[in-house]
């Protein structure tokens, strides 16, 4: 694989001819280094491509080879974007160092479509998939000794998007040299993650082998970080990373080929003058958007022992996959961040579309502030017609108030949290679908969905019964009546298959509508079309009708004045929780569980502000159906009337 043959070469030749033998002579290794290198060879667990173009797909490590000397890669100056020095630079131009140069592939890195794809298959029918391993012994360490595999990814298609990534593991040996390594067995290995790595001793249950001797290594779809097992994991902080990575199968075995890089400089400069590059792989982009540096720019090239303690970690942490009630944070969090990062992405490729965007969406917001009143009403009587601003207003001056009973309303959520995982537990872990769990794994699209589906089936139904406990609740308030959390439940559960059979009803439709994609509008309007169920089957207990059915009835004709408070109060109700945990996630070191904590407590919190707004708003819809049907019989009346 010796680069330096190439130099000189015609740019499609250099790019089209096939890679030599890593353990080559000119390649500068000692056998005892390649020994080494092809006794550890990692072996890559890759999520399979997508059947089409698609966010975050994998890409396979590249062999620098077929980069050099390519007439679709330009070597551009650190001045600006366009400035192009040379089409097809080959390995000895980089070896000239050229600080904060760029290399430019095809394409634009913030809108990638699917041009680095297409270009990464035309690479890899130049060559197969290629890691280069190297040992190093850092100073002031004697007797150790870390060997390193590094990975060459054309593109990085996560959060921050990005032209070239470097990745790389690294195995520690309590020894002098690689002749002495051979004799023994290393005693950790690190994964890198973003611009930190993850550690294992060798021999803890979570490193996965091969052969007794090769490392699996799950790269991450679209970031290329590295992971001992297939999962979706969450990262925090500046040095792990801002998302998730998900490493979750079906994947494919790639076992790619070893270039052995020599230990000392002179040495791998002349088998690799590439590695004399001090420019960016990548073109140039601001901030965490541009070309990373290479492996020799690198802490752990140079002080692999030192980087070792600096930045390894023990841990990191899947996202649990036990449904809750309501959203958690962890799980709110992977796609909170992809959209931010989405959002911030579109500010800085349309910068003036996206402030004139978000200047008419504050205008819109503000303009529809003022649309409604914000007085403040008597919170009884409850039948009372009010604006919008005078329902959420009245239903914070009636959750103050009687803030004890609505808090042992929303307490509910803390059972039927326990009730969720429970079930989930039983029917994927005992059932006869725990072979089907095992098999196909935590994050398959049917055990995903199934437990999403019986989670949103439990969280709607307690939601429900809440909304009925909260709007019996008012009811004796508004009566003169003591009332309580559990008389309120109690009530509600004398009759409870009404209610269940109308929430079964909707939530099919709900499933059924959202899957199909293109009904989901439609799964929308019939969402506040039956908002009111849970308070009629509090408020009506004799019934009139169906509970579905007197929700439409009441909604119709206001559907916009409804989803004002169903989809306004109760999301943010919903939210709340999540974005406040989020916060937490990110600024603090909490474990998981514990934001979770929060992000349910917060929740408990303020549903029952929502149920309380949702039952004004019935009272409000009544008497405006009241009024309207008795404005025709008045009509009837006047034409009637002598003259």
């Amino acid at each position: 694989m010796a680069l330096a043959a190439a130099v000189g070469a015609g740019a499609l030749e250099a790019a089209a001819a096939p890679a030599a033998s890593a353990s080559a002579p000119g390649a500068g290794a000692s056998t005892a280094e390649i020994a080494l290198a092809r006794a550890y060879a990692p072996v890559i667990r890759l999520k399979e491509k997508p059947g089409s173009c698609d966010i975050g797909r994998p890409y396979e490590p590249t062999d620098i080879d077929v980069l050099m000397g390519n007439d679709e890669v330009a070597l551009r100056g650190p001045w600006d974007r366009t400035n192009i020095v040379k089409v097809a630079p080959t390995a000895g131009d980089l070896g000239r160092g050229l600080f904060d140069y760029h290399l430019d592939f095809p394409g634009d890195a913030l809108r990638p479509g699917c041009t680095y794809e297409q270009f990464a298959a035309r690479l890899a029918r130049l060559a197969p998939p290629t890691m280069y391993a190297r040992t190093v012994t850092e100073p002031g360490y004697p007797g150790k000794l870390a060997l390193q595999y590094w990975f060459f990814y054309v593109y990085n298609d996560w959060n921050n998007k990005h032209e070239g990534d470097w990745e790389m593991i690294q195995l520690l040996f309590d020894a002098r040299g690689p002749a002495e390594a051979l004799r023994g067995r290393p005693t950790d290995v690190g994964f890198s993650q973003h611009s930190s790595a993850e550690r294992a001793r060798w021999g803890d249950d979570k490193l996965q082998l091969e052969g007794g001797t090769h490392p699996v290594v799950y790269p991450a779809q679209g970031s290329n970080a590295n992971f001992f097992r297939s999962d979706l994991f969450l990262m925090r902080s500046g040095a792990e990373g801002v998302g998730c990575d998900d490493t979750t199968g079906p994947s494919q075995t790639i076992r790619p080929d070893v270039a052995v890089v020599p230990t000392a400089r002179a040495r791998y400069l002349r088998a690799y003058p590439w590695l004399g590059f001090d420019g960016r792989w990548g073109e140039k982009q601001s901030s965490f958007y541009n070309g990373p540096t290479g492996p020799n720019d690198k802490l752990q090239w140079t002080r692999p022992v030192t980087w070792s303690r600096q930045s390894w970690r023990s841990e990191s942490f899947a996202v649990p996959t036990a449904t809750a009630v309501g959203p958690t944070t962890t799980g709110f969090f992977c796609g909170a961040v992809a959209w931010g990062s989405n959002a911030v992405l579109t500010v800085k490729t349309h910068p003036a579309l996206s402030v004139f965007g978000l200047t008419v969406l504050v205008a819109v917001i503000l303009w529809l502030l003022t649309r409604t009143s914000w007085q403040g009403t008597p919170a009884l009587p409850l039948s009372r017609r009010r604006a919008i601003g005078e329902i959420i207003r009245t239903s914070g001056r009636m959750y103050a108030g009687n803030l004890r009973l609505f808090l042992g309303i929303g307490l509910l959520f803390v059972p039927l949290g326990l009730l969720i995982t429970l079930v989930q537990w039983l029917l994927f872990r005992v059932s006869f679908l725990e072979p089907l769990v095992d098999e196909a794994g935590r994050r398959n699209a049917f055990v995903a969905g199934l437990a999403f589906v019986l989670g949103l089936v439990l969280t709607l139904l307690g939601f429900a019964v809440a909304q009925a406990a909260t709007a019996h609740a008012l009811t004796d308030l508004a009566a003169g009546r003591r009332a309580g959390a559990r008389a309120a439940y109690r009530a509600v559960l004398r009759r409870p298959l009404p209610l269940v059979r109308a929430l079964a009803i909707a939530v099919v439709a709900q499933v059924v509508l959202d899957l199909t994609l293109v009904l989901i509008p439609v799964a929308i309007f019939l969402l506040v079309r039956w908002a009111l169920l849970g308070v009629i089957a509090g408020v009506e207990p004799e019934g009139k009708g169906g509970l579905l059915r007197r929700s439409a009835v009441l909604i119709h004709g206001n559907w916009w004045r409804a989803a004002t408070i169903v989809i306004g109060v109760t999301g943010l109700a919903l939210l709340l929780g999540p974005v406040l945990g989020g916060l937490v996630l990110v600024g603090t070191s909490a474990a998981f569980n514990v934001v979770n904590l929060i992000s349910a407590i917060v929740y408990v919190a303020a549903l029952p502000f929502a149920a309380i707004a949702v039952t004004y708003l019935y009272y409000d819809l009544r008497l405006r159906r009241e009024a309207a049907l008795a404005a025709p019989a008045e009509a009837d009346e006047e034409a009637l009337a002598p003259a």
